[in-house]
C-alpha cells in the first residue's frame, strides 16, 4: 500500500503525478472525480491504453460520456475514506509531525483490511 501526505493547498494534479512515477502496472481504467478533470491525464491515459472514466467540470466544452455503472464503482474508495474518517485521531489530526500521521494511516488501513477479511 502506497500513501503519501501533500498539504491541504495542492492540487489533485500533484497527487496524480507522483502515482505516474512509481513503478506500477499499467491501469487499463482511471475512476477519479472532477478534481483529475485534465487535457494531460486523459491524454496519457489515453496513450497508454487506458480509458479515463472522469467527469467532466462545468468550464470544460469538449464533453465526451462517461461510464456510470464503472464510476458507481468510486463510491467503495469514497466508503473506505469514510470508516477511516470514524477513527476521532484521524478525523481531527492529534499527531503532529506528518511522520507519526501516516503510520497511523497504515495502521488504519490495516485494521480495515483485517475486517474485511474476517466477514
Amino acid at each position: 500500500m502506497k500513501a503519501e501526505l501533500t498539504p491541504g493547498q495542492v492540487s489533485n494534479y500533484a497527487s496524480c503525478d507522483a502515482l505516474r512515477d512509481e513503478d506500477l502496472p499499467t491501469a487499463k481504467v482511471l475512476i477519479a472525480d472532477k478534481g483529475y478533470d485534465s487535457d494531460a491525464i486523459r491524454d496519457e491515459m489515453a496513450a497508454g491504453g487506458g480509458v479515463p472514466v472522469i467527469p467532466h467540470r462545468r468550464h470544460r466544452l469538449e464533453r465526451e460520456p462517461i461510464d456510470g455503472h464503472i464510476y458507481a464503482l468510486r463510491s467503495l474508495i469514497e466508503r473506505c475514506f469514510n470508516q477511516l474518517k470514524n477513527t476521532r485521531r484521524w478525523a481531527t489530526r492529534y499527531d503532529k509531525t506528518a511522520t507519526s500521521f501516516l503510520g497511523f494511516i497504515h495502521l488504519l488501513a490495516v485494521r480495515l483490511w483485517f475486517r474485511y477479511l474476517s466477514t
